[in-house]
């Protein structure tokens, strides 16, 4: 007979991954062990590992649950009925919104992605790709020109997220600049960029 899942299996395996995103994110996926994890949970070593054979299985849990969000997250800003300009000014705020509030999760993903085995990296990898691609058409909606330039669209979406994937680094919720408005810059330079690329 099968055994039946507990009614809070789900509050306890995502526990399990907030706890591991705070630990790998501080001392980094060699610095925390299954251990460590449990003790942060307050609960066993052997409970951890009923709900996961391995920390890397863990390690993927913290990713993909991560980029999953992103992929959600741009998914709504394409679909709204908006202009390209205002579906990006949309993308860069929930990105932000997310960055902001899984940053754990976002500097595990940038700093251990190489710590998964193939088939489960080549996943997340295929998510990444998805979303660069999604954007690379869309700055093409915006300056239709760049289909006369090859490689610079891609190029362009690179620079984007290479504007806003590391905000963690250094960007304070409490500073001086809100997510919000620091999504609005990061808009307005791609933007001014794009324009000044075009000749315009």
């Amino acid at each position: 007979m099968a055994r039946t899942q507990a009614a809070d299996y789900d509050e306890r395996k995502q526990a399990i991954v907030e706890a591991a995103a705070a630990l790998f994110a501080a001392d980094g996926f060699n610095g925390a062990s299954v251990a460590d994890i449990a003790e942060r949970c307050k609960t066993s070593k052997s409970l951890v590992y009923h709900y996961y054979e391995s920390k890397e299985d863990i390690l993927y849990d913290v990713m993909i649950s991560h980029v999953r969000a992103l992929e959600a997250a741009a998914a709504d800003a394409m679909a709204g009925t908006e202009g390209p300009k205002q579906k990006l000014r949309e993308l860069a705020q929930l990105f932000m919104a997310l960055y902001v509030g899984a940053a754990d999760r976002h500097k595990v993903l940038l700093n251990d992605l190489g710590r998964l085995p193939k088939s489960k990296r080549a996943e997340i990898v295929a998510v990444q790709r998805g979303l660069i691609e999604n954007l690379r058409k869309l700055l093409l909606e915006i300056a239709p020109d760049l289909n006369k330039r090859p490689g610079e669209a891609l190029a362009a979406a690179m620079l984007f997220f290479g504007m806003i994937n590391w905000t963690h680094t250094w960007y304070k919720p409490t500073g001086a600049v809100s997510a919000e408005e620091l999504a609005d810059m990061a808009v307005n330079v791609t933007l001014g960029g794009l324009a000044r690329a075009a000749g315009g």
